[in-house]
């Protein structure tokens, strides 16, 4: 015997104030957590927030084709990292076909502040200047902390990819940033 077009219509109710109660509280404690991590990834925070609002909206249309709505967190992880790939792509194709004009470069003071503005961004440019994998990788590691399980689940690679990606992203960074301070009192 088949469900009533009614009391499938109930079930449907039922399952979407589940999706809306439960992104929610996702929302609410994960929202921050991952503009961040989408803003470490395409170095923008309105096209950032814009990727984490899309990956809400994908999870909540896809909420009744999530086998295990617990792992709802990682797959929104999954999906701002691939939605940060599509803006990059996107910036890329836009760059392309654009005139770009760039200010002139300011020269900052020589204060404390200064010298911590100059590192950190030595430090995120050598991070931009890591291939895609190795900077995904190295990001949902030291900066959000994620585990090598968690990072393998939201990128979709196996744990030895990443660590063999997180290793050499290190390395990386280490060369580059070593130079730099070597560079600079």
């Amino acid at each position: 015997m088949s469900p009533s077009p009614g009391s499938r219509a109930l079930d449907a109710v039922a399952a979407r104030w589940t999706a809306d109660e439960a992104l929610e509280q996702l929302y609410a404690a994960h929202w921050r957590r991952l503009v961040r991590l989408s803003v470490l990834l395409v170095h923008d925070l309105p096209t950032a927030e814009e990727v984490v609002q899309d990956a809400f909206v994908a999870v909540h249309g896809h909420w009744s084709r999530l086998r295990d709505p617990d792992r709802a967190l990682a797959y929104l992880r999954q999906a701002v990292v691939n939605g940060s790939r599509s803006a990059l792509r996107h910036r890329v194709v836009v760059a392309k076909h654009a005139v770009r004009r760039t200010a002139p470069a300011t020269v900052p003071g020589a204060d404390e502040a200064a010298v911590a503005g100059t590192r950190r961004a030595a430090v995120l440019e050598a991070l931009r200047d890591l291939p895609q994998r190795q900077r995904e990788v190295v990001t949902l590691r030291y900066y959000l902390d994620l585990s090598e399980a968690e990072i393998s689940t939201a990128l979709g690679i196996s744990r030895g990819a990443v660590k063999s990606h997180a290793s050499r992203g290190l390395a990386s960074l280490r060369a580059v940033l070593h130079d730099h301070w070597e560079e600079r009192p």
